[in-house]
């Protein structure tokens, strides 16, 4: 991409910033596993001071805890053998279940139509427990809870379910799931911002070099260096749906690690059919777009935008995050805000996403509409 196709997707950038839809934001775009632009626009917090963005602000990764943790960990469960996709709950964990939960698969987990409800706010119970007893009543909580509809009937995009997803990790691993990733992935990777809120690796950054998320009405301050999602928040820091943090060029590394092994590039981490198969849209519910802990386009009004193929996948984050990866024209696009600083009501970045990534297309050259 050279200076002056650079410099309009800086433009539409800038813009984002001028007219308020996010404070700030860092926007990676690579084609062909190599990066062709990384820039910064606006500021990582307005208040209690404003602080510019820089490239190597670490955000809070909202969902995308999803994709790039635990996903990423079952990914690598499965590719060693220890964890069928299809195996049921009552074998993966050494509990007594009630009797609707006992089919549940992490495929139907994955796929976001297990039958769970969206989201709880667990938090206004767990607060009063001690610390260390939230998780385990959580989990207890998730599984006497009454499903929503029957598994496989409906696609209900669920926090819940990926808190469910992180034990599972727990018990088949035999470790906690950042303990995992960091030994498998993160460390290897050499991600020296990427970690989880609450970690011990939380300790090797300041506030300052955070994007500051929501004026919390819940905790009475603007939140900054810990997670915002009230539920990860109360449970320690992290749940399986939230609390990792990263850069801009760390998320990066991790999407294109992936895009290395579907495509055959490399073999280190991952095997490449077990990439492929999670990157697959699953099919499980009529209209769907789930893959495996990843999203596709949807057919009309995806925040992909126009110019991504079929075959791309994604997801967002609530604070303002975003990562697609178009498959066949090899292009990644890392898409990172504070859009909910100091508020989440401004929702102003649903119209944008598709545009930045329409813009970023059209000035790679890849403005063509694929089905």
């Amino acid at each position: 991409m050279d200076e002056e196709r650079k410099g309009r997707v800086k433009a539409l950038l800038k813009e984002g910033v001028r007219e308020g839809i996010f404070p700030g934001a860092v926007l990676i775009v690579a084609r062909g596993g190599r990066m062709a632009l990384l820039e910064q626009a606006g500021n990582r917090s307005l208040s209690p001071r404003i602080a510019p963005m820089t490239r190597e602000t670490i955000f809070d990764l909202a969902s995308l805890t999803k994709p790039l943790s635990t996903t990423l960990a079952i990914m690598k469960l499965v590719d060693d053998g220890k964890m069928d996709l299809d195996q049921t709950l009552d074998g993966l964990l050494p509990v007594h279940l009630p009797q609707d939960k006992k089919k549940l698969t992490p495929r139907l987990l994955l796929c976001h139509c297990a039958g769970f409800a969206d989201w709880k706010p667990f938090y206004l119970e767990l607060e009063g427990l001690e610390i260390e007893k939230r998780k385990e009543s959580l989990r207890q909580l998730l599984l006497n809870m009454p499903l929503v509809c029957g598994p496989g009937e409906e696609a209900i995009y669920s926090d819940l379910g990926f808190m469910l997803l992180e034990w599972i990790v727990e018990e088949t691993a035999g470790m906690l799931l950042p303990e995992y990733l960091e030994k498998y992935f993160y460390a290897p990777l050499l991600l020296k911002n990427t970690f989880f809120s609450g970690s011990v690796s939380n300790l090797r950054s300041t506030e300052d070099e955070f994007a500051a998320t929501e004026d919390c009405p819940w905790r009475k301050k603007i939140v900054s260096g810990c997670v915002h999602d009230e539920n990860a928040y109360a449970l320690g820091g992290y749940s399986g749906h939230a609390g990792l943090f990263g850069t801009a060029e760390d998320v990066y590394a991790v999407v294109n690690l992936l895009r290395g092994h579907y495509r055959g590039e490399r073999e280190d981490y991952l095997k490449r059919k077990t990439v492929k198969e999670f990157f697959t849209r699953q099919d499980l519910v009529k209209g769907s777009t789930w893959a495996l802990g990843w999203d596709t386009p949807s057919p009309q009004g995806s925040s992909s935008g126009k110019y991504l193929s079929a075959n791309s996948v994604g997801h967002l984050g609530f604070t303002g995050t975003s990562v697609w990866m178009d498959i066949d024209k090899d292009i990644i696009v890392i898409f990172l805000t504070n859009r909910i600083h100091p508020t989440r009501n401004n929702e102003k970045i649903r119209k944008f996403r598709p545009r930045i990534h329409d813009r970023v297309m059209e000035e790679l050259g890849k403005a063509s509409k694929s089905g």
